[in-house]
């Protein structure tokens, strides 16, 4: 059946009306139709960097007389529909509605018009502008000698893969059946049924992988990888996945937590539901610490940082498979009860492996820190700084931030202090077990908590006690929580000496030396920076940045948490030594955790520096990395 562009009004008719209230980031009608499982055909062309197939959907009808699906898709090229075998009439619109891509509109044909379910099988490309892939060159890889390709489809990125219901609203089974020349990973398990037709045999030199993923899941947890990977066990049930030469380091990084991470988490909530759990460490042009695709998380190699200081990223992933992967939340307006609850087990199971809180509060306090970065960044009554945003007509990108993981922290915690830890921990299995493998949204765990303990005379009092409202709707800082200092300490002390160093004409009686940090984790050089960084700008002198950076050899440091904090704090001292180094570094990583601030430094203390260097490294930064460096850009143009 041949294309027919549909007109501006049906995009703008699906974006105000067809999608259910409780999820406004998507343009498919899943009120009407919602899929229960999907099957992806594709063949990876590393050469067009595209890929090409057929995805099939099954789904169930939930509006009697609904005679269209619609489908979100971003810069895909669809080229036929079949609805049950038979050819279907459908229609992309003429232009794109913003943020959101432009909807497909399947009319279906008379076969299916008592059906309780219908199969769509819909062959599709992606296109040079698809925003979850990137494609790496093998001059961008590590060892240089084959190129590499990777999904991100958080938030709204899985509509540039595949026509989808691309809301976390709808899960969905899933079989992979990906045919590439190159090893391929994908978020289910290795093997499964495959019913792979498309291209019969498909590319000499190519291999056919199948995955299947039995657990509904939404479809921003739809993950690819490929490339030149190896293996190695980092525990009885799970792996490390990277490049060959790569595969040590990871392997030791690793191996030591991981099973134990496990089993805490385990304790806390309930047995592990996805049979294995891997990690796959990527080029280093991944945009964030971690992704939590079932069954391989996907890391930055940021975290293989040689000290096994920054495997809480593992923690916080391994996480995720309870709290978002199982339990998930139902729009991204309620995205802190997939961050928040995920923070708040990490640091759980930190304390576990620890055996003490203390640790779970030095985290905390680090996260505090960055509660604080992201609202100075939005400003205090700005909306996407409330626990639940208004995303209406947002893009999800533009409000990622710190603070659903920070403040959605910050509210269990103080949950778990208002009840006491013994009944909270009652509250932790009941709400993942009352919405495993189902979306929930704020109000529905409002109502599960406040149901559990309603027969408990002394929990409910303490309830009656939470501000509901402001906790959900009050933009800006929550009540901050009386953390243990205890860890903190130290580096606070540090930080007062290097201030007092600042206002002393004559240096005073501080000398500083390598021993002062001679028993700090890396994490507590990071508390010390990012206090000195809450001091007014240039309060720290180029020279004593100078100082500081050869006498504890921050600049030294394999630790990128370190070592971007420190050249942070350089450039807002305006120390042009660390100019440079800061731009070296922004052509190595491109996780967003570190470019943002960076480039959003740079840009005001070298702009032409700043601009030199993404110039140089733009193709270097996945897609959704790059556009957020380009509205830094733009914002600074405006003097914002």
């Amino acid at each position: 059946m041949a294309i027919r562009p549909a007109p501006d009004s049906v995009a703008m008719a699906a974006a105000a009306s067809i999608h259910q209230p409780r999820d406004p980031n998507t343009l498919a009608n899943y009120n009407a139709w919602r899929t229960k499982h999907t099957v992806a055909d594709f063949e990876i062309d590393f050469d067009a960097k595209r890929l090409k197939g057929t995805v099939h959907l099954t789904l169930d009808r939930l509006a009697s007389n609904s005679k269209q699906v619609i489908l979100d898709t971003s810069f895909l090229d669809v080229s036929s529909v079949k609805a049950n075998d038979e050819k279907a009439d459908f229609q992309l619109a003429t232009s794109r509605v913003e943020p959101y891509g432009t909807p497909l509109t399947i009319t279906l044909p008379g076969n299916t018009s008592n059906a309780s379910d219908v199969k769509l099988s819909i062959e599709v490309a992606t296109t040079k502008d698809c925003t979850a892939l990137q494609w790496l060159t093998p001059a961008q890889t590590s060892n240089k000698k084959h190129p590499y390709m990777f999904s991100q489809c958080q938030a709204i990125h899985a509509r540039s893969l595949l026509p989808c219901q691309d809301t976390p609203d709808v899960k969905s089974t899933y079989i992979f059946n990906i045919r590439s020349p190159l090893p391929v990973l994908a978020s289910g398990l290795p093997g499964g049924v495959s019913d792979f037709k498309a291209g019969q045999d498909g590319k000499p030199g190519t291999l056919l992988y199948t995955f299947n993923q039995a657990i509904p899941m939404p479809s921003y947890l739809f993950a690819l990888a490929s490339g030149d990977l190896a293996s190695a066990s980092i525990g009885p049930r799970s792996t490390v996945w990277t490049g060959p030469e790569e595969l040590t380091a990871s392997q030791w990084e690793f191996e030591k937590d991981t099973e134990a991470y496990i089993q805490a988490a385990e304790k806390i909530v309930y047995p592990y539901a996805w049979t294995t759990y891997n990690v796959l460490v990527l080029p280093s042009s991944f945009p964030y610490g971690g992704m939590e695709n079932p069954v391989y998380t996907f890391a930055t190699p940021t975290v293989v940082s040689g000290d096994r200081q920054n495997v809480d990223v593992i923690a916080h992933e391994l996480s995720h498979s309870w709290s978002g992967n199982l339990v998930s939340n139902a729009s991204w307006e309620h995205f802190w009860l997939n961050e928040g609850w995920t923070t708040y087990l990490e640091r759980r199971i930190q304390a576990a492996i620890h055996g003490s809180d203390q640790h779970r509060d030095f985290s905390a306090i680090i996260g505090w820190k960055a509660l604080e970065d992201s609202i100075a960044q939005f400003g205090e009554d700005h909306n996407f700084t409330k626990l639940i945003p208004d995303l209406k007509g947002e893009d999800p990108d533009d409000a990622f931030s710190s603070i659903p993981y920070e403040k959605g922290f910050t509210f269990l915690y103080y949950l778990e202090k208002l009840l006491g830890i013994d009944t909270w921990n009652k509250f932790i299995p009941h709400y993942f077990t009352t919405f495993k493998q189902k979306s929930v949204d704020s109000y529905e765990f409002k109502a599960t908590l406040l149901d559990l303990f309603a027969n408990d005379a002394a929990a409910a009092k303490k309830l009656e006690a939470v501000d509901w409202d402001t906790w959900f709707y009050a933009p800006g800082f929550p009540p901050k929580p009386d953390f243990d200092t205890t860890l903190a300490d130290q580096c606070y002390a540090l930080a007062d000496k290097w201030q007092a160093l600042a206002k002393s004409e004559q240096n005073g009686d501080f000398k500083p030396s390598a021993k002062d940090i001679d028993g700090f984790t890396a994490n507590q050089s990071v508390v010390f920076l990012e206090r000195l960084q809450s001091l007014p700008s240039k309060t720290i002198s180029p020279d004593l940045i100078d100082l500081m950076g050869s006498t504890y050899g921050f600049e030294s440091s394999k630790n990128v948490e370190l070592v971007s904090r420190f050249y942070t704090l350089g450039l807002m001292s305006h120390a042009e030594s660390v100019y440079q180094p800061t731009a070296e570094l922004l052509g190595k990583v491109g996780r967003m955790k570190f470019v943002r601030p960076l480039y959003r430094q740079l840009i005001k203390r070298d702009h032409k520096l700043a601009e030199e260097t993404f110039k140089s490294h733009k193709d270097f930064y996945h897609p959704i990395c790059r556009s957020m460096i380009e509205k830094l850009f733009e914002k600074h143009a405006k003097g914002e």
